[in-house]
C-alpha cells in the first residue's frame, strides 16, 4: 500500500519540471528524479541516513563533486552515492546547485537504472529499512 505522506523534499524536482524526459518515480519510500532515463537524484524524507538528498554517481566521481560542493559526503549505507543531510545548513543551496548540474546533464551525476525484475512485480529487494 502507497504510503500517503507527502515528501517534504519533492519541490527540489521543481526544477526539472520543464524537463520533457523528466520522471519521478518512488523508490525506497523516497523519490527519485529521472533525467533521460538516468537516475539522478533521491530525495529521502525519512529517518537518518535517509534524510536529504542523495547524488547518484560512481565512487570515481565522488572527489570532483565534492571538492565543487563541499557539503556533500558518502553516504553511510550506500556507498556509492553521496548526500547531503537535510540537516546540513548548506542543504537548501547545495540542493539548488545539484539541480543545476543535473539540467546541465553534468556527466559526474546521473547512473543507469537497474532493470526491474519480472518476477517480483517489478520489485527489488530493498537495502532501506522500513
Amino acid at each position: 500500500m502507497p504510503s500517503k505522506i507527502r515528501n517534504s523534499l519533492l519541490w527540489i524536482f521543481d526544477a526539472f519540471e520543464r524537463e520533457a524526459s523528466f520522471v519521478r518515480r518512488p523508490m525506497f519510500g523516497c523519490d527519485a528524479a529521472y533525467l533521460d532515463g538516468l537516475l539522478c537524484l533521491v530525495a529521502a524524507d525519512r529517518d537518518p541516513p535517509f534524510n536529504g538528498l542523495l547524488v547518484c554517481t560512481s565512487r570515481e566521481l565522488h572527489a570532483a563533486l565534492i571538492e565543487e560542493l563541499p557539503a556533500l559526503r558518502v553516504h553511510p549505507v550506500l556507498g556509492k552515492w553521496l548526500y547531503v543531510p537535510q540537516a546540513d545548513p548548506a542543504f537548501e543551496d547545495t540542493a539548488e546547485a545539484l539541480t543545476a548540474l543535473v539540467r546541465a546533464r553534468d556527466p559526474r551525476i546521473g547512473v543507469q537504472p537497474k532493470p526491474r525484475n519480472p518476477g517480483t512485480g517489478g520489485r527489488r529487494n530493498s537495502v532501506l529499512p522500513k
